[in-house]
């Protein structure tokens, strides 16, 4: 009967007629893609994403200037394809970069793209009241200048191999007549960020919060139609209700199934699977201030020592193994095997719970009588945070609960909803959490989750509040190296500190399997976005059910609304 209901409410929801077949359309344009998702995205600016769940729907609306190709090649500005901007020029000096805008790029109201959007772009994402975890890392951006309508020459700091990089994949563009007269104080909370008007080749049409997010074709936008109609988030509170909706047919594609998943795939024949490499590491994040008075250092985790201690205490390889078997590996730190600054061979702190009890003891965390330490009459004793919708971190939970408890730590659980955890990681409220940063192409985002300037920023993503000056530099100099050898060396550096430091305990990098119905003509699942071809994939005419011929909620289907007729889409965003 639950099974049933679900049905019943996702077709409501996708106007779909679930008794009736048939073809509207021929060839390979046409079809509806329902993706199942374990939470609602958050607001939908660029410049605030910081979900995975937001940034797929942020990319399908909004477009850059040029997109990394699929070799994820950052340096310079080889293997960019152009986007909004149809060619670019380099100053002599290498310390501008003019962009030239195509001049059939508009906005969804129909307004054209100009400089001016682009200036807009850059200068609201570096405004310390907006506080977009972006601020971080472009840094090295000074400005840009616009001088015609058709040009934006952005000015640079320093030369540096990214500065291509940090122009177009950390600003996608957004349209300066639509937020220019909105505080960027309150963007966050705004209408706009709940009904985006963009420029790339899907416009939005809703958001029913923990329902459904549904975007469609963009007609005649300026880089040609999609092949797909329509693109549906389908939202569950769950992972395993996400996973039910994929293997009963409610749901085309999940994004990345379980080893537990594999198994009910073949009893499904009309659904594949496909392995694809992601930029992901998880871990778990001590915060390092008191969660009620962010000035005062956290009572346990302020204590390097005691992290260390809690760190010597988890065999990391013995989680892998058990949660993922070959199909994760043991991650080295806030990056990644394949980014080639990374050495393999980072020393690590070891697995040691002998001398993480002499640490404990040495801090005046005696064993008390219920098997828990306790220190001037307090247990030491703290709450892990974790996603519900996500087994593999409620099964990590239990496992770090457990080798924990074999030291002498209490360790409460707190299981939230993906919603409830940002806000707690957001507000920075939680003692520990479990998480997972899918992150960029190039190494220097670390400093985005792990920096001084993410710490200190109103919506940076260091949410553990973890501050190392002498792990900054480090970055920067990397960033700043144009000699492969060099920026290795700083790179190395960096990550030797910040794991020394332990302001969290790096876990896995897994490999992911998406799951998808057979009709799907899949693009490349590219590793730092495996969305970013969507509009490439394509479903034939002949083999098209019925919710792939309902039409778009936007008042006369998928044709490209005026100005005049945008679409009005239904519901609230959740924090």
């Amino acid at each position: 009967m639950a099974a049933m209901r679900y049905t019943a409410i996702l077709c409501a929801l996708i106007a779909v007629g679930c008794t009736d077949a048939g073809s509207s359309s021929g060839g390979n344009t046409g079809g509806t893609l329902v993706i199942s998702v374990g939470g609602d995205p958050g607001v939908l600016v660029p410049a605030l994403v910081q979900s995975v769940q937001t940034a797929e729907v942020v990319d399908m609306i909004y477009d850059r200037l040029a997109d990394v190709g699929d070799s994820l090649n950052i340096l310079n500005d080889q293997g960019f394809t152009p986007r909004l901007a149809d060619r670019w020029t380099w100053s002599a000096d290498s310390l501008s970069i003019a962009f030239h805008l195509n001049p059939n790029a508009k906005w969804h109201d129909g307004l054209p793209v100009r400089s001016n959007d682009v200036r807009f772009t850059l200068a609201s994402t570096k405004d310390s009241t907006l506080g977009s975890p972006a601020a971080s890392v472009i840094s090295n951006i000074d400005s840009v200048s616009t001088p015609d309508s058709a040009t934006a020459v952005f000015w640079f700091h320093a030369r540096s191999p990214q500065q291509f990089f940090d122009a177009t994949y950390q600003l996608p563009i957004v349209p300066e007549h639509i937020w220019k007269t909105i505080p960027p104080s309150a963007w966050r909370a705004s209408d706009a960020g709940r009904h985006p008007i963009g420029s790339g080749r899907y416009r939005f049409v809703r958001w029913v919060p923990r329902a459904v997010v549904e975007v469609a074709a963009d007609t005649d936008n300026y880089r040609g139609r999609p092949k797909l109609n329509r693109v549906i988030w389908a939202i569950s509170s769950d992972f395993q209700t996400a996973v039910t909706r994929f293997l009963s047919g409610e749901a085309d594609f999940f994004e990345q199934l379980r080893p537990e998943n594999l198994a009910e795939i073949p009893k499904h024949p009309e659904l594949r699977t496909r392995p694809y490499k992601v930029l992901a590491y998880s871990f778990a994040q001590f915060n390092l201030r008191d969660p009620a008075n962010h000035d005062r250092p956290h009572r346990l985790f302020g204590n390097r020592e005691l992290r260390r201690a809690l760190t010597m205490a988890t065999d990391r390889a013995a989680i892998v193994r058990s949660l993922y078997d070959t199909l994760a590996v043991q991650a080295l730190g806030p990056t990644l095997h394949v980014y080639p600054t990374t050495d393999p061979n980072l020393p690590q702190i070891p697995y040691d719970p002998a001398r993480a009890r002499q640490i404990l003891d040495s801090l005046g965390w005696r064993m008390g009588p219920d098997s828990v330490r306790v220190r001037n009459g307090a247990p030491l004793r703290f709450t892990l945070s974790i996603p519900g919708t996500s087994q593999v971190r409620v099964r990590t939970a239990v496992l770090l609960q457990e080798q924990w408890r074999q030291v002498g730590v209490k360790v409460d659980v707190e299981n939230l909803e993906f919603p409830a955890l940002m806000e707690k990681d957001t507000r920075r409220t939680f003692d520990m959490v479990l998480g997972q940063w899918n992150t960029q192409p190039s190494p220097g985002a670390v400093l985005g989750s792990w920096g001084i300037q993410a710490s200190r920023a109103k919506s940076g993503n260091n949410f553990g509040s973890y501050e190392n000056p002498a792990f900054d530099a480090n970055v920067d100099s990397a960033l700043a190296s144009f000699d492969p050898a060099e920026r290795k060396a700083h790179f190395t550096k960096a990550y030797e500190t910040i794991i020394q430091d332990a302001p969290a305990i790096w876990i896995a990098e897994p490999l992911a399997i998406a799951g998808y119905h057979s009709r799907l003509q899949l693009a490349t699942l590219r590793p730092d976005a495996w969305w970013a071809h969507i509009p490439d994939w394509w479903i034939p005419a002949d083999k098209r059910i019925p919710r792939d011929n309902a039409p778009s909620a936007l008042p006369g289907g998928v044709a490209s609304p005026t100005a005049s007729s945008t679409a009005q889409p239904a519901g609230q965003k959740s924090p």
